[in-house]
């Protein structure tokens, strides 16, 4: 297998750090997206959106799309589980994992492609929809801060199941992004940055 990589991204990054957790090691290629490798017809011909991460196997099979790589992963390796071990832990970090993504990846990749200064002069970047996008990512780290205050202290190192998930990796990586676009856990929000600096003093964090 060989796992196509943009080490500043945070998708790819979400795969890296999962790996880690596994144990599991895969080849990278470094794809330059500021050289704009990406939108190569060779890399084109792998994922016709010119999008990170692509995991390509032995046989040649492409699988893209940072959580569907890691599901195929945890197939094949399923030791720590990250995905859900029963029906209702599965449910909840399906749970976690969708508003992780919905609430807080989406916002955080809306600021970096309108405000961050990467994306000058190589998109149509507009201000205003960036600065509200941050509005959105501060009142949602507001919610969560909030949502992680009603647990047990012992409680507030993960998201769900009161281990380390898939749901704890995307929220990671978002708010990794965010602290690059400037947008910082408050410092009033005490809970969220206790979760963040749990799980960004993992080994993994460093994947």
């Amino acid at each position: 297998m060989k796992l196509y990589n943009l080490s500043a991204g945070m998708n790819p990054r979400r795969v890296r750090i999962f790996l880690a957790e596994k144990g599991v090691e895969i080849p990278l290629q470094e794809v330059d997206v500021a050289e704009g490798e990406n939108a190569a017809p060779e890399f084109l011909h792998l994922n016709p959106i010119g999008k990170l991460p692509v995991l390509e196997l032995d046989d040649g099979t492409i699988i893209t799309e940072s959580v569907a790589i890691c599901r195929y992963i945890e197939a094949l390796h399923p030791q720590p589980n990250m995905f859900g071990e029963t029906p209702l832990e599965t449910a909840q970090i399906e749970m976690w994992t969708r508003r992780a993504e919905l609430e807080f990846g989406i916002p955080v990749m809306n600021v970096f492609e309108n405000l961050h200064p990467f994306w000058v002069g190589r998109i149509t970047q507009v201000k205003e929809y960036g600065e509200l996008a941050r509005e959105q990512l501060l009142r949602r780290m507001a919610w969560l801060d909030g949502e992680l205050g009603k647990r047990a202290p012992e409680k507030r190192d993960f998201l769900v199941a009161e281990r380390y998930t898939i749901a704890d990796i995307i929220l990671q990586c978002a708010l990794i992004v965010a602290k690059a676009c400037k947008v910082r856990i408050p410092e009033d929000q005490t809970h969220l940055s206790q979760w963040f600096a749990s799980v960004t003093s993992r080994a993994s964090a460093r994947a």
